[in-house]
């Protein structure tokens, strides 16, 4: 964990835990009425369905520093064996199965070792990895996504982030968050974090004269 990564740990821990329950009760509720065919809806994360990645959320909840080294030398370090693995044992047997763990997850405060801004970041940036092939809009809090904006510009940790907007600038058309110099990019502060955090997608919701080099990056990195 780099310097300001340990210092947004101890300024934003406590009061972040209250923001990630309520975004997960807020992704419960919206889930409890889907189809089978709805759960094998592929996700915006490629390769798996909107099914898969609620079990991922589940899985970061439930992991703790020690299960999470632990598994790491146990895959050999290799770091996409353990979250698949971590993943398929949350799956359960069936989407009511795969709902219910995530649903008992809701008021966890079980991290891998990161920070808890970072656990804020996977379950806005998951939810709607979920939410948007199944066209489902869930309003999210200005304040709360500008939070999870500063963090991903200052952080490659989880997800490239950081690298991908380099040399751009990106403001916020519903909020304060704004970063950087250069080409610009405009739009939602939610589409802005999408985005940063690879999600081609969401450069259709941006404009100015920095998406298509922000849409290319989505591509590659």
């Amino acid at each position: 964990m780099t310097d300001p990564e340990l210092t947004a740990e101890r300024g934003q821990g406590t009061d972040v835990w209250p923001l990630i329950r309520t975004e997960r009760a807020a992704l419960a509720a919206d889930l409890a009425e889907l189809t089978g065919e709805q759960w094998a809806t592929p996700s915006l994360c490629a390769g798996l369905t909107v099914r898969e990645v609620l079990a991922h959320l589940t899985a970061g909840a439930s992991l703790n520093t020690v299960r999470w080294f632990a598994g790491v030398i146990r895959c050999r370090f290799d770091f996409d064996k353990q979250v698949a693995v971590r993943l398929a044992e949350q799956l359960g047997a069936d989407p009511a199965e795969t709902l219910a763990r995530f649903r008992r997850v809701v008021p966890s405060t079980t991290k891998p070792p990161l920070p808890a801004i970072a656990m804020l970041g996977e379950t806005l940036v998951h939810g709607e990895d979920i939410r948007r092939p199944l066209g489902i809009r869930h309003d999210y809090p200005v304040d709360v996504v500008t939070r999870v904006a500063e963090y991903y510009r200052g952080s490659d940790l989880v997800v490239v982030a950081k690298k991908r907007i380099e040399g751009l600038r990106l403001a916020a058309d519903d909020g304060p968050f704004t970063t950087g110099s250069g080409p610009v990019v405009s739009g939602p502060t939610m589409a802005l974090v999408m985005a940063m955090t690879g999600r081609e997608t969401y450069c259709d919701d941006l404009e100015g004269d920095g998406v298509e080099l922000l849409r290319d990056r989505c591509r590659t990195a």
